[in-house]
């Protein structure tokens, strides 16, 4: 056993080192253990950064092959050179991870390699490659973050059936990608492969790509991406892949029911959600339980054993990388105690294609449906001069406000930069500003952002230049 702990967090991904960080902040005792041999969990690893890192490649790799004529650069014939794109990836992965083991010995925080587990109440068991270890601790954080969600009568060999994961490191461009799954992660990955020249098939159960986003956001994406080269199969669900040939073979049915049909493919990539990672943690030495979906329930971050939290995506909420590092700072917060809080009503998302798709807030559906008066402003990319000159038209934003007070509700938009834009939006509805709150504050020009001030004008009618 070893000195007593005041925390020790399970998983080192964005929930898990962030909270490890701030409590050693506050002046906590602090180790955080993680199983992967790198600190950043998924996001960091093979999630965020590195689908990031490998859709701003693939968006230059297209801007080079079809644009630059067109914008008066002349350069000669535009090749792929796929292993320097992954090996520039890899990099920006690897300098990240070195980053946050630096933080953590900035801010004094012990980083355990191996796999954790809770052996009972103050107890955290380690197994690493030099055997097995006891924390002692007063506090234990769960933040092991989640896993690819399996689909029945698919077997994922991150070769030709790969998952998020293994569409990272694809050895070639595959000539036809089916793309099961029309959520976030599926349609960034799936630009990725289009542009480097696959032929992309998007089968999706639902009727509708997106789920849980603004219908009138989902119905533009997809017009675009489909002007864009994406065929989409809405409402159908896959019954299994024949991979005993040298070419795939997706079996489809209508969700509805209906006649069977195929797909041909040479990759097929799964991406139908994520659940929450909690296999052998241990919670049954201190009678945790998870609900039907592997969420471990909470009172601020506080489960019903004593002095055991959780974090991130194995609790409820948006699976997002800044929702679960909200909660690790909040969770270290209250631990030391101290008033920790997130406002889940302005929790951001964002699909980094192109053009990207950013949303907070209320949804026009769920307005609708709550029954709640609301007003809303619009406003075009094709109308704001800096989008014009970029030539990157496509999109718009939308504001939606209460009807009587104007305070802004949601905002939802689609064009270009638009996840870094959102963030405007989110400090407005943090003070509960009014749309005309941000219709009269002075925007610079020529940018994009003065869109978000035109469609907030647009709330109360008055937008100037559409």
């Amino acid at each position: 056993m070893s000195d007593t702990y005041d925390i020790v967090i399970i998983g080192g991904g964005p929930g898990g080192y962030n909270c490890a960080i701030r409590a050693g902040q506050l002046g906590l005792k602090t180790a955080c253990v993680e199983m992967r041999g790198t600190l950043g969990g998924t996001c960091l690893n093979v999630g965020c950064i590195p689908s990031k890192a490998l859709l701003h490649a693939s968006e230059l790799f297209e801007t080079a092959s079809t644009q630059f004529a067109e914008l008066g650069i002349k350069t000669g014939p535009v090749e792929l050179d796929l292993d320097a794109m992954l090996g520039q990836k890899d990099e920006a992965v690897d300098g990240l991870t070195k980053g946050i083991e630096f933080l953590f010995k900035k801010n004094g925080v012990d980083y355990i390699r191996g796999r954790g587990r809770i052996a009972g109440s103050g107890k955290v068991e380690v197994d690493a490659e030099s055997g097995r270890s006891t924390l002692a601790t007063k506090n234990i954080v769960i933040a092991t973050g989640s896993e690819v969600t399996p689909l029945p009568g698919v077997t994922i060999d991150e070769k030709r059936i790969v998952s998020s994961t293994g569409a990272l490191a694809l050895e070639k461009v595959p000539g036809k990608l089916v793309l099961i799954g029309a959520g976030v992660i599926g349609l960034e990955l799936g630009s990725v492969w289009r542009r480097l020249g696959a032929e992309v098939t998007v089968v999706e159960y639902l009727d509708r790509i997106l789920p849980g986003m603004d219908s009138e956001l989902a119905k533009t994406a997809q017009r675009t991406f489909a002007k864009q080269g994406m065929d989409f199969k809405l409402g159908t669900k896959v019954t299994g892949v024949d991979a005993s040939g040298e070419t795939l073979v997706v079996k489809l049915e209508p969700a509805a029911g209906g006649e069977a049909e195929t797909l041909e493919a040479d990759t097929v990539l799964v991406c139908i959600g994520r659940r929450p990672f909690t296999d052998g943690l241990g919670l049954e030495t201190v009678g945790l339980e998870t609900d039907q979906r592997g969420f471990i329930a909470h009172d601020h971050y506080r489960t019903s054993a004593e002095n055991v939290w959780v974090v991130g995506d194995c609790t409820h909420g948006p699976m997002l990388a800044h929702k679960a590092e909200d909660e690790g700072v909040a969770c270290a917060e209250r631990i030391a105690g101290k008033a920790g809080h997130v406002n889940y009503g302005v929790i951001p998302g964002v699909v980094y294609t192109a053009p990207e798709i950013a949303s907070v807030g209320l949804t026009e559906d769920e307005l609708k449906a709550s029954g709640r008066k609301y007003k809303k402003g619009k406003f075009p990319f094709q109308a704001n001069s800096r989008a014009r000159t970029n030539h990157a038209t496509d999109g718009f934003v939308k504001i939606l406000a209460d009807a009587e007070t104007d305070e802004i509700l949601g905002a939802h938009m689609i064009g270009a930069n638009v996840g870094e834009m959102i963030g405007e939006l989110c400090v407005a509805m943090e003070f509960r500003a009014a749309s005309e709150d941000v219709a009269r504050t002075c925007h610079p020009h020529p940018t994009l952002t003065e869109a978000i001030r035109q469609a907030a004008m647009g709330v109360e009618g008055w937008t100037m230049q559409s």
